[in-house]
């Protein structure tokens, strides 16, 4: 059976990478979508292992210790992480994993495994995201230009990864996500073993 691979989805607030995902993991029930670890009290409706994995500080430090994240980090007085252990496990299975993480946790990952392929989502335009985060009806507009800020200090790093997906029509976006994955199993490494045996 093939390994699985390691994919990181990243992209700005308001690109709409969630709905991409959410597509994608309609059509794919072979994919395995990372759940991070956190030490945030649970939300209303939230489930421990689907949402997040919820642990208490010392929890999240004693794994900080034995090295059992691929990345992590303290967000507003809160830590969140991913852990390996079920990124591994799933890749054991031979399945793709699908990490949703933001440019800074993409490159702890991409420091201790190289091999990971990093794909980056990005609007069709400025105008277009700008109106998609003021449509969204969450912020005020002075929160909307932060957000715009934030996604152009993070599109300069779109350059750092594999691919980069234009989510302009969502169909389209959701087959070059699975073009990628099957591209990425493609590869004469991942195949010559099967046909040398």
């Amino acid at each position: 059976m093939q390994r699985g691979k390691t994919f990181i989805v990243s992209g700005p607030s308001g690109v709409g990478k969630s709905t991409v995902l959410k597509a994608l993991f309609a059509q794919r029930s072979d994919l395995y979508f990372s759940v991070s670890a956190t030490t945030r009290a649970p939300r209303e409706g939230e489930v421990d292992g689907t949402h997040y994995h919820f642990l208490t500080q010392t929890e999240f430090e004693e794994m900080i210790g034995r090295d059992e994240f691929l990345e992590h980090a303290q967000y507003v007085g809160n830590y969140y992480g991913t852990p390996k252990k079920y990124v591994d496990a799933a890749m054991e299975e031979g399945r793709d994993v699908i990490l949703d993480i933001e440019v800074q946790g993409a490159q702890q990952i991409c420091a201790k495994r190289p091999e990971t392929v990093r794909i980056f989502v990005g609007p069709p335009s400025w105008q277009e995201l700008e109106r998609r985060l003021t449509a969204r009806g969450t912020d005020t507009p002075e929160k909307v230009q932060q957000r715009l800020q934030r996604a152009r200090v993070e599109m300069q790093s779109a350059e750092e990864y594999d691919y980069l997906v234009i989510n302009d029509q969502l169909e389209q976006a959701v087959e070059e996500l699975k073009a990628i994955l099957c591209a990425e199993h493609c590869r004469p490494a991942d195949r010559l073993d099967r046909i040398l045996e």
